[in-house]
């Protein structure tokens, strides 16, 4: 993995929140011009009842010039 400065995890077990999960990533980045996505991780976990996504972004500061 790249080095990275830091991560931003999203995440939820409701379903209406896992349908726009991905505008919630892409909101956060435009937030944040000041970091640069180095990686992610996507993962799902369940049980009987409940179904949890996580998406965790790993960012590092832009460099400023």
């Amino acid at each position: 993995m790249t080095s990275f400065d830091g991560v931003k995890v999203f995440t939820t077990t409701l379903a209406r929140d896992r349908e726009v999960m991905g505008e919630m990533v892409t909101r956060w980045l435009a937030e944040h011009p000041e970091l640069v996505p180095v990686d992610k991780d996507v993962r799902l976990s369940s049980d009987k009842k409940f179904h949890c996504l996580s998406i965790l972004v790993y960012y590092r500061e832009r460099e400023r010039s």
